[in-house]
């Protein structure tokens, strides 16, 4: 941590998860980078006139972030952000950077609505060393994840048009992310806009119980129509897989796909990678599953990604590890790109931002495998905070021509960018933009007085994913 007063850069670099990976280490560079950016944004606010506090809220300081990330990753030539060096102080520079107007549609949303009992405050087991205890005015920490602190993250404090709640590994029963707790958010939400800004993707863990309870109950739940796709993990409440290729895991994969081909709303999100390593946690049965069930579109969320795998080009010899994973598998079942498998990046983009050249290779291999229409938007917030500085961060990211020469990569080109934050989900679920009734100026300025500083919120070492874990009786 540096001595600077008020430190929260916009853009943290510390180690964090989302609870389903132990945090990975901060590495020499980030680091490198963090000081970096920590001296441009005192030099900026003093330029300025501002406060650092009010600095850190603008765009500037988010473009100071970035092109430190650039400056110490120099020597790298796959991924650049090409910051005009002026945006690190004057804002109205920074702006025309980061304000690009696209329809973003976040895939991947989390809350978690807990029941604020007193009498349980001091056992549970955050305590008071987690960054979101210091939450806004909340006394109690797990106020901070409920449903009002979502949709300001989300909607307020980022440009998020649109998001998607999906469940999280935790058994549904008293779950503070259940089917209901959803449902109320997306009628509230549905309340304050007038239009259908949250969709739902219900979980649907078909290896939990006797198989033909499970397909009755996602009957009944698709009949009350809030449901506009589903949420499965193959890996977590006892393994089993997608094809059924292993006869000693339950034999449920088929028989639950032929059930989500026949819904009304056959959009399936599945937890691959970001697993720890877990074999049921890979995508190698998403190739085959999604060629015998066509009918079925395969959101993989992480893309397959795992922390600590260097990411490269796609090879053979490294065709097991990581996204390379997703993309050997559809190669290896003749599933082509634009097909019905859709790369989702929610947490892998977070992880890989700050490593250009790493970002390059993992967004131009999936663009190759899945095609520019099937590359998905998702953060994983409300666990990292805001999302806003992910967003800003892929506006600005490139893929250089020498990686687009060398590797056959696609260009990000803003009609990529515009598909990938936004148009990709709304024509996966075929529905139509919900359109903001608060002006750009009116949402800035809620942005900059907001009370809140820039925090991430999920568990920061191993020992608090863990007990984050078992807290919830969740993960495996």
């Amino acid at each position: 941590m540096t001595d600077f007063e008020d430190v929260e850069l916009p853009l943290s670099f510390d180690a964090v998860s989302n609870g389903e990976y132990l945090p990975a280490t901060v590495t020499a560079e980030a680091r490198s980078a963090e000081r970096l950016a920590q001296s441009w944004v005192e030099l900026g606010a003093r330029r300025s006139g501002m406060t650092r506090r009010r600095f850190l809220k603008g765009s500037a300081a988010m473009a100071a972030v970035l092109m430190a990330i650039d400056s110490t990753a120099l020597g790298r030539t796959g991924g650049r952000y090409l910051i005009d060096p002026e945006a690190r102080w004057d804002e109205t520079v920074a702006d025309t950077l980061f304000s690009a107007g696209e329809f973003v549609f976040d895939m991947q949303g989390h809350l978690l609505e807990y029941e604020l009992d007193a009498s349980t405050r001091g056992n549970w087991f955050w305590g008071s060393g987690f960054p979101q205890a210091a939450c806004a005015e909340e006394e109690d920490p797990r106020a901070c994840f409920s449903m009002n602190h979502f949709l300001e993250e989300i909607f307020v404090r980022s440009d998020t048009r649109m998001a998607a709640l999906s469940g999280l590994p935790i058994m549904p029963e008293g779950s503070p992310l259940s089917p209901e707790v959803m449902e109320d958010t997306r009628r509230e939400v549905e309340a304050l806009s007038g239009d259908e800004r949250l969709v739902v993707n219900a979980l649907a863990l078909p290896q939990a119980g006797p198989l033909q309870s499970v397909l009755d109950e996602m009957e009944r739940v698709a009949s009350t129509g809030i449901v506009r796709g589903w949420k499965t993990f193959t890996h977590f409440a006892g393994p089993w897989r997608l094809d059924d290729a292993d006869p000693d895991l339950p034999q449920v994969g088929n028989r639950f796909l032929d059930q989500v081909e026949r819904m009304e709303a056959p959009v399936l999100c599945i937890h691959k990678g970001l697993a720890d390593r877990h074999p049921s946690g890979s995508p190698v049965d998403v190739g085959p599953a999604a060629r015998d069930h066509p009918g079925v579109s395969f959101v993989i969320y992480h893309s397959g990604y795992e922390v600590g795998v260097t990411e490269g080009p796609f090879t053979l010899e490294r065709s097991g590890l990581g996204v390379n994973r997703l993309i050997a598998s559809l190669r290896d079942a003749g599933v082509k790109r634009g097909s019905n498998v859709y790369a989702e990046i929610g947490s892998t983009w977070w992880l890989l931002l700050r490593k250009p050249e790493e970002a390059a290779h993992a967004l131009g291999k999936l663009l190759l495998a899945v095609g520019e229409d099937n590359l998905l938007w998702g953060t994983d917030s409300i666990l990292y905070g805001t999302p806003q500085p992910q967003i800003d961060a892929f506006r600005a990211f490139t893929i250089t021509e020498e990686f687009q020469e060398r590797f056959g990569y696609p260009a990000l080109t803003d009609a990529v960018k515009a598909k990938v934050l936004g148009l990709n989900a709304l024509r996966l679920y075929n529905i139509g933009p919900a359109l903001s009734k608060v002006s750009e100026a009116d949402l800035r300025e809620a942005r900059l007085s907001h009370p809140v500083a820039n925090l991430t919120w999920g568990p920061t070492t191993a020992n608090e994913v863990r007990a984050y874990r078992a807290h919830h009786q969740g993960w495996p």
